[in-house]
């Protein structure tokens, strides 16, 4: 048997996980002195309220190594293999400090792949990782598939304020008065290295939401994988992205939220969508 580990930036729900047979291990979000573990103690709900009602700006960070080594262990001796998939290393150390663990341990069969991705993209590869392993696929040959699938993810998404972005250092404090002024709505993306870009500009969150569209006739979507449409902290504007996609003539499988790896960036109000482009 092949199991499958994430951590809490894919954006599961814990019924999800259980349906799908994966082990989630929680970030840790940090507001001032008090931490918290994502979905354990802390619900996406739970987060944007803190994020909307606090003055310190949220950190997040990887759980004990520990967590890592006594699922590999659990795996090694019950002579199981195991593939942990990161969030994107170009944004967190889990990627690179589970490969430390994984090569002290020394365990056969155990992988560590990297999604270069998050949330709903890093979600995308969890479960194709899945379905290989359903297919009986080996961990070797998971990770090999893997590695041609994590290009073809297209992640796409709209913030609707520049605040977190500016609190969070990513924009300095001219760029957001100055979009904050002229309404703009950056369109963010995940590049294949794992970084997040900032595509286009837009003014108002109508045209954002046309661009966001628009991405499936530059980029065309693999009717075989499902089409995912996120959220941060409103639901109902993800759903109000995923009702014109559908008029579009797109299928959406679902609509999700997204936590606290992205979103104490993104702040509320965001939306997005991720899909398998056609390869």
């Amino acid at each position: 048997m092949v199991k499958i580990i994430t951590d809490s930036a894919a954006d599961f729900e814990p019924a999800e996980l259980q349906t799908l047979d994966v082990v989630c291990i929680p970030l840790t979000v940090i507001f001032g002195e008090k931490e918290y573990h994502e979905n354990i103690d802390l619900s996406k709900e739970a987060f944007y309220q803190l994020l909307a009602s606090k003055d310190t700006f949220p950190k997040t960070s990887q759980a004990s190594p520990q967590v890592l080594i006594d699922l590999f262990d659990e795996a090694h001796a019950h002579g199981d293999e195991a593939v942990y998939i990161t969030l994107s290393s170009a944004l967190s150390g889990t990627y690179q400090n589970a490969v430390m663990t994984r090569n002290l341990l020394g365990y056969g069969g155990c992988y560590v792949f990297d999604s270069q991705n998050v949330t709903g993209g890093q979600r995308m590869i969890v479960e194709y990782a899945v379905k290989l392993r359903e297919a009986g696929k080996t961990a070797a040959q998971i990770v090999a598939e893997l590695e041609l699938f994590r290009d073809r993810i297209e992640l796409y998404a709209c913030v609707d304020t520049l605040e977190y972005l500016y609190r969070g250092g990513r924009i300095s404090m001219a760029a957001y008065a100055v979009g904050t002024v002229a309404n703009i709505k950056p369109i963010i993306s995940i590049d294949r290295t794992g970084r997040v870009t900032v595509p286009a500009k837009t003014m108002g969150r109508e045209r954002a939401m046309s661009q966001l569209c628009k991405r499936l006739t530059v980029v065309e979507p693999d009717t075989a994988f499902p089409l995912y449409v996120m959220y941060t902290s409103n639901r109902a504007v993800g759903e109000a992205l995923a009702e014109r996609l559908v008029v579009g003539g797109a299928k959406v499988a679902g609509v999700i939220q997204v936590g606290a790896a992205i979103g104490a960036h993104n702040g509320p109000d965001a939306c997005g969508l991720v899909y398998v482009a056609k390869g």
